[in-house]
């Protein structure tokens, strides 16, 4: 989650209409609903298919890998850069929403569920990363601000299907992917028919892969990817396995789908709050502090599992708050240290490696689900967090608060 513009040292005040961020934000959450809405029908669809309890990781996967195969297409072929931008992430919400659809309307089987998994990921790819691109272009000096707007809208949006499933549990599944699908599109619509090209847009760097042999010689870009590299080991794994985990722990009459959409959408706090202690504290700082929040609950995990009811959901909640809330500082550290005459290439590479090992994370979890008590299963996520702290022990000392 660290593919941020870089925002112009020289920035300028510029007048905007007052619908801007408010229209970005919408549209970016409507169309990140697309990327769990699979997993808030899988449950369905392993009884409807018979899909092996395992589906839940591949499903989980193949949107990753897509959205990889994605980001990196759109970036070597610039087509952010040749259209505008509000076209790509229509036309993107558009194609998403449609192979979202395909499950419903021609899928059957996990070949099936997997390759339209993949295909809304690749899409995906020009919905989220092309959304902050176009906030780029009407902000400056507070696109930090918008930022974590955005990451924020990601995170609900993330969370949504499970909160359709939850409110409508006798909602058929075909129903929450038709309204997922429907809600990505009007997404679409907002940005191309509210949002022109603002006035600070700017072509990007052509994509280098060269890049890669010399982006990581920096010390400073070096460790806040690394400290986003362990945020990412956890993240998408733990908003994965939450309904599994909350599915096992569950007591009479607990909503699972709705508590699962609680957890995750719990993030936006992290992220807005986080956003604003950064302009005291730093940003190294606070995703120092979150990313310690987070990992020590995975350690605790197990004893969390074992409390009452209450206490074990408020211990996910925050735990969902610190997850993700420094999603919006890492990319605010990786704009930052990025080589400056390779950013944008720094900053792609960085984030296909980044969700590279949520895939990892991913399938970790999925094989440990068969043979570990759930109350067990989160403690593998531990690595991810404590090496991300060491990695940004550096930049604790180098960066200034403010």
């Amino acid at each position: 989650m660290s593919d941020a513009p870089r925002a112009s040292a020289g920035a300028v005040a510029v007048r905007r209409p007052p619908w801007i961020l408010p229209a970005i934000v919408l549209s970016q959450f409507a169309g990140t609903s697309l990327w769990f809405a699979g997993n808030a029908v899988l449950g369905d669809l392993q009884a409807a298919w018979g899909l092996a309890p395992a589906a839940l990781g591949y499903a989980t996967s193949a949107v990753q890998l897509g959205f990889i195969a994605g980001t990196l297409a759109f970036a070597f072929f610039a087509l952010s850069d040749l259209v505008s931008p509000r076209l790509v992430f229509f036309a993107c919400s558009l194609l998403g929403a449609l192979f979202n659809l395909g499950i419903y309307a021609l899928g059957e089987g996990l070949a099936t569920l997997l390759a339209f998994r993949f295909l809304t990921g690749f899409f995906i790819a020009g919905i989220y990363p092309v959304g902050m691109k176009i906030a780029s272009g009407w902000y400056q000096r507070d696109l930090g601000h918008a930022l974590g707007l955005l990451v924020g809208a990601l995170v609900i949006g993330t969370a949504f299907p499970h909160l359709l499933r939850g409110l409508g549990q006798a909602l058929p599944w075909g129903a929450v992917l038709v309204a997922v699908s429907a809600l990505a599109a009007l997404g679409g619509l907002v940005m191309l028919v509210f949002v022109p090209d603002g006035p600070f847009l700017a072509r990007g760097a052509k994509f280098d892969p060269r890049a890669l042999a010399v982006i990581f010689r920096s010390r400073e870009f070096r460790a806040s990817c690394f400290g986003y590299f362990g945020h990412m080991w956890e993240l998408y794994a733990f908003w994965a396995f939450v309904p599994v985990v909350l599915a096992a722990r569950a007591a009479a009459g607990l909503n699972v789908p709705l508590w699962a959409f609680v957890v995750i959408a719990a993030g936006f706090v992290g992220c807005a709050v986080g956003g604003r202690i950064s302009l005291r504290a730093g940003s190294a700082r606070v995703a120092f502090a979150q990313l310690a929040a987070s990992g020590a609950c995975c350690v605790l995990s197990p004893l969390a599992f074992g409390a009452p009811t209450p206490l074990f959901l408020a211990f996910l909640v925050f735990w969902g708050v610190v997850v993700v809330g420094d999603s919006p500082q890492f990319s605010a550290l990786n704009a930052r240290y990025a080589p400056r005459q390779l950013v944008g290439s720094a900053l792609t590479i960085g984030n296909c490696i980044g969700f590279s090992i949520t895939i990892a994370s991913i399938q970790l979890l999925s094989a440990l689900a068969a043979s570990v008590p759930p109350a067990w299963l989160f403690l593998a996520l531990a690595p991810g967090p404590a090496l991300g702290l060491v990695a940004l022990r550096p930049l604790l000392r180098a960066q200034p608060s403010g």
